[in-house]
């Protein structure tokens, strides 16, 4: 079992606190993605995993042992760099190999390890090849390689695909997935593009600020955030946030905007929204979520459009609902110009309500 328990764990430099009272549980075989904007602590986090940053005070366990006060080579983790850190006098195979030569083993185990490894990333032919004759990402496996050939009990990736390209990183995605399906190992996985942890975790972890503001699967997070701060920052383009107030009129529930929209809270939401009717609020509403067509009663907004991207499968409406910033996902030759207003429908029903002085999710 190689599972990792984090508990009440702080990382401090000096005065400063980084990190304070993290507890974080990851499964045997699982694979968790820490995702957050730069400086939230999630780096930081997985080097005190890796015994690459000491821990100002907490526990760290992997498996059964606790390895808080280990060095890095007796944790029996495996790390993978966003900048590969290879040798560059050495081959692909010398590279891969190197941790099973510093520790003594026969020539023969390693060739054996190595040749193994290269097969099932694709380096067969690359072998001989120093780093410098090799793409970005044919690089980045050769990492992989090298970590994988230690068996580690765990594998930790520090932003390994930021420095590809967009066409590569959606290549390299599937392939990490793959392997992770084939090896059966934990992963911890750092990035700071939600793209790439809504795709490869089974688990996502949100962190800001030094904390875990949610941790669930990506479809939770997507569809259920926990806050104004995990709905802001989890999905591409970003949620749209309309700030409002909630009013009960003539028997049903009615969110307003300071402009004037009105919209007809969903009776399915009156019950769980009722205890914020008269505070101020913010409506969640994500881009693909606006209908062009099939509108309900008392479900429309109006947008001052400011310019109009078009993306191949659909367009991207950019503009205002009165004073707040608003970007609709629309279908392929949508009529709208800059400067001039669109009328839009929204899907109420999937739309988030949060309080506004908390920023916590109204549910």
């Amino acid at each position: 079992m190689a599972h990792v328990e984090i508990e009440n764990v702080s990382k401090a430099y000096g005065p400063y606190k980084i990190i304070e009272g993290l507890d974080l549980k990851v499964a045997d075989e699982e694979f968790v993605v820490l995702v957050g904007p730069s400086g939230c602590g999630k780096t930081t986090t997985l080097r005190m995993i890796a015994g690459l940053e000491a821990v100002t005070s907490g526990t760290i366990r992997i498996g059964n042992r606790d390895v808080t006060q280990l060095r890095p080579g007796l944790r029996n983790c495996a790390m993978v760099f966003q900048n590969y850190a290879l040798y560059p006098h050495m081959t692909v195979a010398e590279n891969i190999g190197y941790g099973m030569k510093v520790r003594g083993e026969q020539r023969a185990s390693i060739d054996k390890a190595v040749g193994d490894v290269a097969r099932v990333l694709d380096l067969d032919q690359y072998l001989q090849r120093r780093p410098k004759q090799l793409s970005g990402g044919q690089r980045q496996r050769v990492a992989i390689g090298r970590a994988i050939v230690r068996s580690p009990d765990v594998f930790l990736f520090d932003e390994p695909l930021s420095n590809l390209d967009a066409k590569l990183r959606i290549e390299m995605r599937t392939e990490i997935k793959a392997l992770h399906r084939r090896l059966a190992k934990t992963i911890v996985y750092v990035t700071h593009d939600q793209v790439e942890a809504m795709t490869m975790a089974d688990r996502v972890v949100v962190m800001n600020k030094g904390r875990i503001e949610q941790a669930a699967d990506p479809i939770t997070i997507y569809e259920k955030p926990s806050n104004l701060f995990v709905a802001g920052f989890m999905g591409a383009p970003s949620m749209n946030f309309i700030h409002g107030v909630l009013t009960a009129r003539d028997g049903a529930l009615t969110f307003t905007e300071p402009s004037g929209t009105a919209l007809k809270v969903p009776k399915s939401r009156e019950a769980a929204y009722a205890g914020s009717v008269g505070k101020p609020v913010v409506l969640g509403v994500r881009p693909d979520h606006v209908l062009r067509e099939g509108a309900p009663a008392g479900s429309s907004i109006r947008i001052f459009v400011k310019d109009v991207e078009p993306l191949g499968p659909h367009t991207l409406v950019i503009g205002t609902v009165g004073a707040f910033a608003f970007t609709a996902q629309m279908p392929v030759g949508v009529a709208a110009e800059p400067d001039q207003f669109i009328d839009v429908a929204l899907d109420l029903e999937r739309t988030h309500l949060f309080d506004k002085a908390s920023g916590m999710a109204i549910c």
